[in-house]
């Protein structure tokens, strides 16, 4: 069984220079954490490795979120998202999550890797109305609804939902240079 925390209104902020590093299996299953998971979630490595990866969910995030990325990712697609996480002590921490899937020789995806930083305050500003409004029509229509609403709110922005998210969370300068290291070094 997997303790999960009562989330508590505390905000954990960390430095937009840690990135946040995690690998699963095709079922959600962690099978690999960077020290910065750990600090951040305040979970152990020998918590977190074998343990299903929404053991971090926070309440405040919409099903439908997680729906559109696993469809994403399992049809071979690397996405993004802003994602709100909940730490073991029960405080949330705010993230902007690239997750890519890993190929073996033969194409068959093997493994989904995420890198992970901290979300920038006008973006949990955008994302937060967003996804509240989304959890409402969930949690009284279903996510199919949640869908529903987030397809209408692209389309009346004329966007898709990656074009979307990569303009709320494009990395600049130092940030930009360094997510791209990590990546190489991980990858």
């Amino acid at each position: 069984m997997i303790y999960r925390p009562i989330a508590i209104d505390e905000e954990i902020k960390f430095s937009k220079k840690k990135f946040i590093v995690s690998k699963t299996d095709l079922k959600g299953k962690i099978t690999f954490v960077n020290k910065n998971f750990c600090d951040i979630s305040g979970y152990s490595e020998d918590e977190l490795v074998g343990a299903p990866h929404n053991i971090v969910r926070h309440p405040d995030m919409p099903r439908a979120v997680f729906y559109l990325v696993w469809k994403a990712l399992l049809s071979g697609r690397a996405i993004s998202g802003v994602v709100k996480n909940l730490s073991k002590s029960g405080k949330y921490y705010w993230v902007i999550a690239d997750l890519e899937p890993k190929f073996d020789r033969d194409g068959n995806i093997v493994s989904l890797t995420a890198f992970r930083r901290a979300a920038p305050q006008n973006v949990i500003d955008t994302t937060e109305e967003l996804y509240a409004t989304m959890l409402n029509i969930e949690k009284k229509h279903g996510m199919e609804k949640s869908i529903a609403y987030l397809e209408g709110f692209l389309e009346e922005h004329d966007m898709t939902y990656d074009a979307f998210i990569a303009e709320l969370i494009k990395p600049k300068g130092i940030i930009a240079t360094l997510l791209a290291a990590f990546k190489r070094m991980f990858g």
